[in-house]
């Protein structure tokens, strides 16, 4: 017990709380000031209090897995595209200002051009260096939507878009529609034959918006196709307006990852309330910094051998032309074809107006409605389910064959349309009909989704009860053993307790029951039919499942005394792995001898597996 007295400070004199405040700071001080890093840290902590929040970031874990670094890459082309983006801007002149070009490309001199196609013009062969960084800066543009689709796949077909991520789901959704509108800004920008066609394509999208389409485009454009504001407009949008939003987002998703945790895959050891893996410092920090230099140099290499939109090959835009066999970036391909898919039908006149619904349904509709679709597919998940639970550990998609095959059913609708942006060009290279080929893409829209959906939850099931077979039974090692009795079977390897869990850790919920619509005294129950509705939807996600291997199950499977074949069978597999049989069995049927079954009969062949019982016999 301590013997020291309390002495309050309006007891002490001063020369004491002088000699008490002086020995307060000489503690609180650090020894040796830690060097000049340490004295800077120090000085910027005393006035800014970021210590505490610095500690807790460095030692933040991540876990280590390949499908991860889907959502690395996409932030690694952001910042590639932010540098590249920044050095463009010096030379770039965003007017569409009437200029002749008399510059090194000899094939353009004399010809008639806008100062935007001029500069990049220059940028691309005139400027040092400028044709690599800007074919960097396409290239990056096009990895980063490939990076945040592939990012949301993984997100949707593991579940991690559940509780506590429901926001963080919808802001990767917004992040991705805003890179397709700042991927089309970019490539507009130059004003080249093919980008022209493109803002033509777009402005006659708005055009098809029932009474306000025309009052739109005018706004955008500044009057008539094309006009001379386009061009600033969308500069200043594709340089200022998009990326802010873009940057700021991305940084609440970060933030919201770092506030939630980072979620990871079952395995042992792994629960709702830790994270296995690395801290940030100093093991992910070295990984990621080495990384983010691997995509910029994959991105480099890429755009030093692949050329990319070769504008000076085009020629300026020129309303009266077109170019032939024109397609939008990769990205905006599945919105051309539905645009191509719709029937001509769904444009009729109505009130005096004209109601172009085959081209508005495809070019501004679809997109808005996609993405109302993924955004509350978390909540509507969760609605069937009942699951109000957080969850840190990711699903295997076979352990949930209904999302799965719901993710495939729309991976299958979006592969349709995007296929159908080429029916001309299939046509020509396949001589072909290309009525007849839009009319196979109209089919396969309604019947591909379908189709994909029943094989992918088919093909779950199916790997489903392969592992609870493997949980079970053990790996088929495609070893034959024949007894001395003459008795044929192949070796099964026990799995690892580690694989072993991959394959179990699971939940496997039953549908919900059916709830009368009226109680016992005939009165309706509030919300009866949207009971009926969440009743039939959690029967289709769980009428057909595949329960996960119980303990008991597993116990039952691996000491069943009354199978004596089967204890022989292990025995023998273990018998078989023993240096009297020099190791593992081979290919092809191995011969056990009446020894061995009789060493393994009596018990005394390994004692790590579960010997032949010879009282079962009796």
């Amino acid at each position: 017990m301590s013997t020291e007295s309390t002495v309050r400070p309006d007891q002490l004199g001063p020369d004491s709380l002088r000699a008490r405040d002086a020995k307060d700071e000489r503690a609180t001080a650090p020894e040796g000031g830690g060097g000049a890093v340490g004295k800077v840290a120090n000085w910027f902590d005393e006035r800014t209090g970021a210590a505490g929040g610095v500690k807790y970031l460095m030692r933040k874990v991540f876990p280590d897995h390949w499908s991860f670094m889907l959502g690395e890459i996409a932030m690694y082309s952001l910042i590639i595209l932010l540098l590249t983006g920044t050095f463009l801007t010096f030379w770039f002149v965003p007017s569409a200002g009437h200029v002749v070009y008399n510059g090194d490309y000899i094939p353009l001199r004399g010809v008639q051009m806008s100062e935007a196609y001029k500069s990049t013009v220059d940028i691309s062969l005139s400027v040092r260096g400028g044709l690599l960084i800007r074919q960097i800066h396409h290239w990056a543009a096009l990895l980063f939507i490939v990076a945040i689709m592939l990012h949301m796949f993984r997100v949707f077909f593991t579940g991690a878009f559940r509780k506590p991520r429901e926001i963080n789901w919808i802001i990767g959704l917004i992040l991705f529609m805003l890179a397709l509108v700042e991927g089309f800004a970019g490539y507009s920008l130059p004003d080249d034959l093919l980008s022209g066609t493109g803002l033509r394509a777009a402005q006659g999208f708005m055009l098809s918006i029932p009474i306000v389409g025309s009052y739109i485009a005018y706004f955008l454009f500044g009057g008539g196709f094309p006009g001379e504001a386009i061009i600033p407009r969308l500069f200043t949008v594709h340089v200022l307006l998009l990326p802010a939003i873009i940057v700021g987002l991305f940084t609440a998703h970060i933030i919201l990852v770092m506030v939630h945790k980072h979620t990871q895959y079952p395995g042992p050891g792994r629960t709702n309330k830790n994270v296995v893996g690395f801290r940030l410092m100093p093991v992910y920090t070295a990984k990621a910094g080495g990384f983010f230099f691997i995509v910029f140099g994959f991105t480099a290499l890429i755009a030093a051998l692949v050329t990319i939109n070769p504008i000076w090959m085009y020629g300026p835009y020129e309303p009266t032309q077109v170019t032939a066999g024109s397609q939008p970036d990769w990205y905006m391909g599945f919105a051309d074809g539905a645009l191509r898919l719709l029937p001509g039908f769904l444009e009729f006149t109505l009130l005096g107006h004209t109601w172009s619904f085959n081209v508005m349904i495809g070019a501004i509709l679809l997109i808005p409605a996609m993405w109302t679709v993924a955004g509350i597919y978390p909540f509507l998940e969760s609605w069937v389910t009942g699951d109000k639970r957080e969850h840190h550990i990711l699903d295997r998609p076979r352990n949930a064959p209904t999302r799965t095959g719901l993710g495939m059913a729309m991976l299958t609708f979006y592969g349709v349309l995007f296929f159908a942006a080429g029916n001309d060009i299939m046509a020509i290279k396949l001589h072909l009909s290309i009525n007849d080929i839009t009319n196979v893409f109209r089919a396969m829209v309604f019947i591909g989704p379908v189709i994909a959906y029943w094989v992918t939850k088919r093909l779950c099931l199916s790997l489903q009860r392969k592992d609870r077979e493997t949980v079970l039974h053990g790996r088929e090692t495609g070893r034959v053993v024949r007894t001395a009795e003459g008795r044929f079977f192949e070796a099964h390897e026990p799995l690892s307790d580690y694989d072993r869990w991959r394959l179990v850790s699971y939940e496997t919920p039953e549908p919900q029951e059916y709830l009368a619509p009226v109680d016992e005294n005939g009165v309706r129950r509030k919300g009866a039919g949207a009971a009926k509705l969440r009743t039939r939807l959690s029967s289709m996600y769980f009428r057909d499942r595949v329960p996960a291997v119980t303990p008991a199950e597993l116990e039952a499977a691996h000491h069943d005394h009354h199978d004596p074949d089967h204890a022989l069978e292990e025995a023998v597999i273990a018998q078989s792995h023993s240096p009297e049989f020099g190791g593992h069995l081979h290919g092809g049927a191995e011969e056990v001898d009446d020894e061995s079954v009789a060493m393994v009969s009596s018990g005394s062949g390994s004692g790590d597996n579960t010997p032949y019982d010879q009282e079962a016999d009796k």
